[in-house]
């Protein structure tokens, strides 16, 4: 048992890579601060760029993890997450990807599929 108890800390592949590719675009971008070279500064940036962008698109193929707990044989960060495909609740990175989350529910018969209501008109256009 870990000291943070019986809990799903969301480790996933998306998590890790994203991590490494920031931590190793920081550092050399400090030593591009460190040892006065501009382009060490500019690939260390680049670096932290293309961590952003690889641990999205990792998410968006299912190597990510939705908000809130999942089932404990879902724990381990080579599980895939199969709902990825169709969006997760309240996420940022899969509205941006177009990709929302819809409820179905039945209401006198009739089957309708809705989507959560934006608050904000300029994110209609998204």
């Amino acid at each position: 048992m870990s000291a943070h108890g019986h809990v799903d800390l969301g480790h996933t592949l998306a998590g890790w890579t994203g991590t490494a590719l920031t931590g190793l675009g920081s550092a050399v971008a400090g030593a591009g601060i460190c040892l006065d070279r501009s382009w060490a500064l500019w690939l260390g940036s680049a670096l932290v760029v293309l961590a952003t962008a690889t641990t999205w698109t990792l998410h968006l193929a299912g190597w990510g993890k939705p908000s809130g707990p999942r089932p404990a044989h879902q724990w381990d960060w080579r599980v895939r997450d199969t709902t990825a495909r169709h969006g997760h609740p309240d996420c940022l990175g899969c509205r941006l990807a177009g990709r929302r989350a819809t409820t179905t529910t039945a209401t006198k018969g009739k089957t309708t599929d809705r989507t959560r209501p934006r608050t904000d008109p300029a994110l209609d256009s998204l």
